[in-house]
């Protein structure tokens, strides 16, 4: 089945449950899951419920659509994304972002749970994304192009949509919520860095590093779809103070940061 057949069989599945237009579309990273209790939630899905898409893997990935409003627009939100390290390729990771482009999403806000390399943030902060560094390996556009999804060579100079930026200063301004800006960069994973890599990944521009939403970024843009990505930094990698990080710990001050996520993307989508 051609790439496009793929994406509108899948999309067609969730018409029917949720026959309404979407306006956005959010992926919630890890840890970070709870912002789904802020949805007005019409409808529910469960990815193994739809043709082609793949399944979460990862814990505190719950592996579900939610279809409904929040901050007065339709939406649906990813309720667990996917990763190179669990196995799938970057076209696999990024299917639902074409879907959620083909059932009407102009805007896509990515989230997600990382490691601070800036040496003034703090765990619990939150970070705008203003650029990244794709250190994946890998690409999700490599192969055949369907210019009538997009171009062969999307321009990649503002990945991260400058006027959503400045809404999303003003809100987390007006909510009293202290908005770190920076660049994250994207490694395959899944283990943490060794001192080295923090030190060189530091060296090379970025304030923050994870494993994700880089793909799902450039698969948006070449889709045509407007991006705004935030993260929450969980843990401190300074290489010259480096302590082990755990997991659990990593997705605890994730859920305890997540308030102030949910409040500026509430507040965005609110003033799109």
């Amino acid at each position: 089945m051609h790439a496009r057949e793929r994406i509108e069989a899948c999309a067609q599945a969730v018409r029917k449950r949720f026959p309404r237009p979407i306006e956005a579309a959010v992926i919630l990273g890890t840890g970070l899951g709870a912002l789904a209790d802020e949805i007005d939630v019409e409808q529910v899905i469960e990815y193994g419920e739809l043709p082609n898409f793949p399944l979460s893997t990862v814990e505190s990935h719950r592996g579900r659509l939610l279809c409904g409003t929040l901050g007065g627009k339709t939406i649906i939100a990813m309720q667990g994304r996917f990763h190179a390290y669990e196995g799938y390729s970057l076209q696999q990771v990024t299917f639902p972002v074409r879907v959620l482009r083909a059932l009407g999403a102009q805007t896509l806000i990515v989230s997600n749970a990382c490691g601070g390399m800036h040496p003034l943030w703090a765990p619990g902060d939150l970070m705008l994304i203003s650029d990244h560094i794709n250190l994946l390996g890998d690409n999700p556009l490599i192969g055949p192009n369907d210019d009538t999804i997009g171009p062969r060579f999307p321009d990649m100079s503002e990945p991260y949509d400058p006027a959503l930026r400045a809404i999303a200063r003003e809100v987390a301004l007006a909510n009293g919520v202290a908005l770190r800006e920076g660049v994250y960069v994207a490694v395959q994973g899944p283990n943490l860095e060794t001192r080295a890599e923090y030190r060189f990944l530091r060296g090379i521009g970025a304030d923050v590093v994870g494993m994700s939403t880089v793909p799902e970024v450039i698969v948006a843009v070449h889709g045509g779809m407007r991006v705004l990505g935030l993260s929450i930094i969980t843990d401190q990698c300074l290489p010259d103070s480096l302590k082990p990080a755990f997991v659990p710990e990593i997705i605890a001050v994730a859920k305890r940061a997540e308030p102030k996520l949910t409040a500026v993307v509430k507040g965005v989508l609110a003033r799109l």
